[in-house]
Order: structure tokens, then sequence, then C-alpha cells
């Protein structure tokens, strides 16, 4: 039987710990913060992660770098991330690709993204858009299909990486379509999008914030966006849902999360500390001039939204029969 003094002894220790916890979570955070992006530099998940970066350190009180982990279509960065200490020190942008598309598609992942990470917060929801280098032979969404079904084969795109979202959504859309175009995976949706700026490959499915400045200046054309309606920058552009290709219309979301068993505080402390930041108009207009839209959500919600986005994906992987080459 427990004596009443060990019951005294044992409400004591829990009480000492529970406060010395709390202490811990109100010194939160004490030093420098990174942000891991699972990709090369010059994608729209670095584009993201650097608007914020300044001001979330600004609101934090502490400074927030962004670091590059690229490889393996954001697999390598999130499972970095996956086995961090959880105190808060080191975080990652969340992507469509690292938490739902590749893991999906890919069954030899080493983390299970429903319960190796913290969300944390969406920061925003960006469209995705098929674009082709200027020389390619057609510059409208229907003329583009009818010439890859005469030529199969013939044409290349370029991804973030195998098993990203850019990777999934094309190849939903080949076997929708019916086309064949070969796959050329990079590290990251940067160097994709700089070979095909640079004419090495033909087409590209990339996110509309990293494509858009490109388009603009006429080094890519813009055939189809995934997005709910047409993109205000791109009027003339469909969506897929116009198209007849409802299944590839779905946005991808930029958020922050960290490795499992993140303290709720330190969780809460990020969260506020990015809906701050979203709160200055200036940095709010730098992720809408990208085409994203600004989120800010909770973490429960953002949890919601990734379980959400990977049984999507898992369902079309199934249907389709989509395996990795």
């Amino acid at each position: 039987m427990v004596s009443r003094r060990q019951i005294v002894a044992i409400g004591l220790a829990t009480a000492s710990v529970s406060m010395a916890g709390g202490a811990w979570a109100q010194a939160y955070p004490n030093k420098l913060i990174k942000l891991q992006v699972p990709f090369a530099p010059g994608g729209t998940t670095d584009i993201i992660a650097r608007v914020m970066s300044e001001s979330l350190g600004k609101a934090l009180g502490q400074s927030v770098v962004v670091e590059n982990k690229a490889g393996g279509g954001g697999v390598v960065g999130a499972l970095e991330l996956s086995r961090a200490p959880a105190d808060g020190y080191i975080l990652g942008m969340a992507t469509v690709s690292t938490t739902a598309a590749n893991p999906a598609i890919n069954e030899k992942i080493p983390y299970n993204t429903l319960t190796d990470f913290t969300p944390s917060i969406n920061i925003a929801a960006t469209p995705h858009v098929i674009a082709v280098h200027p020389s390619f032979p057609a510059k409208d969404f229907k003329a583009f299909v009818a010439e890859l079904k005469k030529n199969p084969g013939k044409y290349s795109y370029a991804s973030s990486g195998t098993g990203g979202i850019g990777h999934l959504q094309t190849e939903l859309f080949k076997n929708l379509t019916g086309t064949f175009i070969t796959h050329i995976p990079y590290r990251g949706a940067g160097p994709a999008l700089n070979d095909t700026v640079g004419g090495q490959v033909p087409i590209i499915f990339d996110n509309l914030p990293s494509a858009l400045p490109h388009i603009k200046a006429g080094r890519l054309i813009a055939l189809v966006v995934a997005a709910p309606q047409r993109v205000a920058s791109l009027p003339d552009v469909p969506t897929f849902k116009e198209m007849g290709l409802e299944p590839v219309n779905r946005m991808a979301y930029y958020g922050i999360l960290g490795p499992k068993g993140l303290p709720k505080e330190v969780v809460d402390k990020v969260s506020a500390g990015v809906k701050k930041a979203l709160e200055d108009p200036a940095v709010r207009k730098r992720i809408e001039d990208t085409g994203s839209l600004v989120i800010g959500n909770t973490p429960e919600q953002f949890a919601a939204q990734i379980k959400a986005e990977y049984e999507v994906y898992k369902k079309v992987v199934d249907t389709a029969k989509l395996k990795l080459e």
C-alpha cells in the first residue's frame, strides 16, 4: 500500500516537473531557430519560407534562418526533421509533396506522415501550373494534349523530384488524358524550373509562385492551372476543372511543422508568431503577389488538412495504379 507520505512526494515531484516544463515553454525561444526547406533554393517552398523567416523571427524575438535540405522529392529533409529534437529549434516547411503525395506513392518512405510530425500552421495555399518552353509546338492546353497524343514518348517533363506533387499530378494528368511524357526528376523545383526555362526540358508542372516570373517574362508559356478559379495574374489560362480534369485541380499547401512530441506551448507560440507575421500587410502582399492565398489556420485544422490530402492522393495512387519509376 502506498503511504500518505509517498502520495504527497509523488504529487510534489509531478508539480515540479510540470512547473519546469511550463517555465521552459515560457522561455522558448531563447536561441536561433532553423526552418528547414526540404528542397533546393528557388522553388515555391523556399520562397514562402524566406518571406516568412524574418517576420516570424521578429514575432518570436529570435532569429529564424532558412536551411535547404534537398533530395528524394523532399524525403531527405522531411526525414531529418522527423528525427530532430522536439524542442522547437528545428522546424520544417510542410508541403503536399512531403506529407501527402510522396508518402502516398512511395511505400518505402522511412517516416509516417500522420504520426512522425507535429503540425503548427498552414501559411499559404498555391495553385499549380503546367507550363512549356516557348519552343514547344503547342501554345494552349487543347493543342498541348493533341501534340502529346500525336507523339507519345517524344517529350519529357521536369519535376521537383520523384514522388513530389509535380510528379504525382503529372502522372495523374497522363492517366486521365491517355498521354505519355517522360519524367525527369530534379532535387527541387528550382533546378527543374531552371532547366525548363533553359530549354533542356520542354514541360514542367510547377507551383505558380516560382513559375510566374518566368511566365510574365515570356520565358515560359502557361497552359492550365490547378486552382478553384482562374488566377488573377493569368486571367486567360483555364483551370483543370474547366478542361474536364477536376481530379488534377488541387492546390498545394505550405505550412510549418516540427517533429512528433513538440510541446503544445511551443506549437502554439510558433502558430501565434506566424499569425502575427501575417498581420503585416507587406508580408501578406509578398505572399499574395506570388499567386498564393494566405491561410493562417490552427494546428488542429492543419493536421486535419494534411490527413485529408494524404488520403486523397492515396486514393489517386490506388485507383490509377501509379508506381514509382
